[in-house]
This record gives structure tokens, sequence and C-alpha cells, in this order.
């Protein structure tokens, strides 16, 4: 469905038509841009669309089945650029990812988003209130998306880390290290940065591109070159979150190797202690069964003191390996 559509001029926006075919040709005459946001259009709908503004069938066929990786393909009259807006819920630490396909040409931007957390809607309102970042065409347009969509990444990653060091004190905590559910949170938590990192991995190259620092060095159409600088600054926090995530992808690492090592070393505690104690036992546990044998030559059978003498021994040896065993920390 078609979620806005307007005419900017000198920064300023007026209503499209309402047959948005005009709104192009509007556009050009007034030397604006015209700027038409799509939520999850379905083909037909998309079809008037892509006639209008001339845009490529292979882009077109990505931008309405999703699933795609950030990525920017160049084609003969427009840009195409995927992004991945991330969302981040603390309660379940779960990580989601939507969808957002920009295509950008001399005189026009459609956007098309799936799922939920795109911040177009802020962006489109935040640009509304600055004419002059505005009135520098559709570049402003793919800039402060994008510009948006990777401050919201460097949000998330901090939440990220702030919850991973609660998960963190949690496995070195004495009480709770040991918690059989532990290993699955940790590893759950892997799982969301891994999504978290698709999202941001992929986008560096595009970034690079747009900023004129990629190693091809060739300027990428549609943009105007005057936006480098604002790309350069889009690229730096882009690399900033990368290396948040790549920090937190090794640190979970890190954790689930350590809860691991510390359940191994309890378990180790826990069969020196079982071990401990069965070799306890097993003293007047050999006494007894010597002395329960139906031998009939066993002198001590008919000494008058053979029974407590027996017990004091097998007390006075239990207190002995029990003091040698407390000694080696065993018990």
């Amino acid at each position: 469905m078609i979620v806005d559509c307007a005419i900017y001029r000198d920064g300023h926006r007026s209503e499209g038509p309402e047959d948005f075919s005009d709104a192009l040709g509007e556009a050009r005459a007034a030397g604006g841009f015209v700027w038409i946001g799509l939520h999850e259009p379905t083909e037909r709908e998309f079809d008037h669309v892509t006639q209008e503004f001339g845009l490529h069938p292979l882009a077109v066929e990505d931008a309405l089945k999703a699933h795609q990786r950030p990525k920017l393909e160049v084609y003969d009259d427009s840009l195409f650029v995927v992004l991945k807006p991330v969302t981040y819920e603390p309660q379940s630490d779960t990580v989601s990812a939507g969808e957002l396909m920009i295509f950008l040409g001399d005189s026009f931007v459609v956007t098309v988003r799936h799922g939920e957390g795109g911040p177009l809607k802020a962006v489109r309102q935040r640009l509304e209130h600055e004419p002059e970042l505005l009135g520098n065409g559709p570049t402003s347009v793919l800039y402060a998306v994008a510009d948006a969509a990777v401050d919201h990444y460097l949000d998330v990653a901090m939440e990220l880390q702030a919850d991973l060091e609660g998960l963190e004190a949690e496995v070195f905590s004495p009480d709770d290290g040991g918690s059989r559910h532990t290993a699955s949170r940790i590893y759950n938590f892997k799982r969301q940065v891994l999504e978290f990192r698709r999202a941001t991995g992929p986008l560096a190259l595009p970034m690079s591109r747009l900023a004129g620092t990629a190693p091809s060095g060739v300027a990428v159409p549609f943009v105007d070159d005057r936006a480098r600088p604002f790309f350069r600054d889009v690229s730096d926090h882009l690399t900033r979150v990368n290396e948040s995530v790549e920090n937190l992808d090794r640190l979970v690492s890190d954790i689930l190797s350590a809860h691991l090592a510390q359940m191994s070393v309890r378990q180790n505690d826990d069969m020196r202690k079982i071990s401990a104690w069965a070799a306890m036992a097993a003293i007047p546990t050999m006494i007894a069964g010597i002395y329960g044998m139906n031998f009939e030559h066993m002198p001590e059978l008919r000494w008058e003191w053979s029974y407590p003498v027996l017990i004091v021994v097998m007390a006075v040896l239990e207190v002995l390996v029990f003091r040698l065993f407390k000694r080696r920390g065993w018990l």
C-alpha cells in the first residue's frame, strides 16, 4: 500500500496529485523531486510504480520478495539500495530485522518497507523540518534514511552490550553460574548477535561506495558529490557498529567457553567428593566383609574385645581418611 506521496520543491513539501502518475512530471517541471513511500506492496500495486518510474525488473523483484542482504545496485535509470533496520526487545533478548528498499533517481525517491521498525516516518518528519537539507534533492533522503538506520544500530549495540554484561555477571556468579539454562541463554544471545551482524556487516561496502572510499573509487550515479562527507560520517558510525558486533560475538564465545569450563570443573569437584565418600565407605565395608566370612579358624571371633576394637579401628581409619581428603580439598 502507498503510505505517503509528496512533491518537494526547494526543501518544502507540497501534496502530490491523487494519481501519482503525474507526480514525476510535476516534480521535474518545478525542479524538485517526488517521494513515494510504500509498505509491503503487492505485485499489482507495484506494477504501476514500476511503469511510471522505469524501475529495473531485477530490483523490482528484490523489492517485492524481500529477504535481501544490504546492498547497492546501479541501474541505467535509478539506484537501488537495501537496508535492514533492526529492533531489539530486551525482555526476550530478541533482535528482529526488517527490510527497507530505496529506489533513487534524478527526480524521485521510492521507498519500500517490509516488516516493522523502519525509520521512514521519523526521517520524513525530520527532513520536512530541515528544508536546507531536504533542498539537496533525493540524495538527502538516502543520506537521512541511512543515517537513521545506522544510528539505531549504535543504540541496539549498546543495549546488547548492557544485557551481555548482565549475562556475564550471572555466569560468574557462585549461585547461578551452574544453572542448566545458562548455556541455552548464551547460545540464544549468540544467535541474536549473528542476526544483528547480518544487518550491519554487508552494509559496509555500500556505504564505502556512497562515501567515495571504496577501492574502486568510481562515483555512484544519482548521488550528489557534495554528499560524500555526510556518507563518510555514516560509514564511520557503521564501522564502530561492526567493531562492537565483532567484540560482542567474541565476548559471547568467551563467556560460553568459560561457562562450559566452570561446569566441567564443578562436575570434577562433584566426582572427587563422590569418590572420597566412596573411599571412606569402603574401609568399614572391607573390614565387615572380612569378618563376615564363614571360616572356622578365625581367632578374633572368640576374643571378648573383638567387636569394640574393630569399631574403634574403623572409626580411627575413617577420621584419618576424612582429614586427608579435607586437607586436599576433596571434601
